[in-house]
């Protein structure tokens, strides 16, 4: 329920051919769904919800007549900035996904937002359910559990990074990324496939991460997903 393999868009895969071997490899590996969440981010990926879906439509129609067996479906990654409290204030609709429309949010990995508690508030408040993306890899939560705590007391849900399990970003998010699956505190797992080279650390930690196969145990709501 988080990558980037709708082609050109942000900084995820490049090229059509570049989306469709890594669908394909997913498939091949297991998935069978995938909710594909390009960056919208204003000075860097304007995205629209007109853009994300075209894509999804040319991507779909090339995975169909491939006859790879996999769902694909589109949201977001929403970068909280200014740009999106405007989203929130005009009540603009925004790319969710599930039964609970949730809604994929990621803050500056340095520093925390000023915005954050308005834009919680607002997104519940219409009716959103909000996620925030890979909390483990923001330098100003690493020690800051007391934080992480307040962010689900408020209803944010975490999805936190496969790779960041295997320490592919810092020994931090490794280590902030066991600490939440210890305290039973991931609702998703994502992928947050870029390229290849992220395939294959996921494909990996199948293998060989304890923790990865600890997440797994828990109550996560990947699942539910499923149509």
């Amino acid at each position: 329920m988080h990558s980037h393999l709708l082609p050109g868009i942000d900084d995820g895969c490049k090229t059509l051919h570049n989306s469709v071997e890594l669908v394909k490899q997913f498939a091949d590996l297991g998935y069978k769904k995938m909710i594909l969440t390009p960056h919208v981010m204003n000075d860097f990926y304007p995205n629209t919800p007109e853009i994300i879906m075209d894509k999804l439509d040319k991507l779909k129609d090339i995975i169909q007549s491939l006859g790879i067996k996999i769902e694909l479906e589109a949201a977001a990654e929403y970068y909280l900035d200014e740009f999106f409290m405007e989203k929130l204030e005009k009540e603009e609709k925004l790319l969710s996904f599930g039964a609970k429309k949730y809604v994929l949010f990621e803050t500056s990995f340095l520093n925390a937002s000023p915005y954050t508690d308005q834009a919680i508030f607002m997104m519940q408040s219409l009716g959103y359910t909000p996620i925030l993306a890979h909390p483990e890899r923001s330098v100003y939560l690493f020690y800051a559990q007391r934080t992480l705590r307040q962010f689900t007391d408020t209803g944010v849900l975490f999805q936190i990074d496969t790779n960041s399990l295997g320490g592919y970003y810092s020994g931090h998010s490794k280590k902030i990324a066991q600490w939440l699956v210890d305290e039973k505190m991931v609702d998703f797992l994502g992928s947050d496939c870029h390229h290849e080279n992220h395939f294959n650390l996921t494909k990996n930690l199948q293998r060989k991460s304890s923790y990865y196969k600890k997440a797994l145990q828990l109550d996560l709501l990947n699942n539910t997903l499923l149509n």
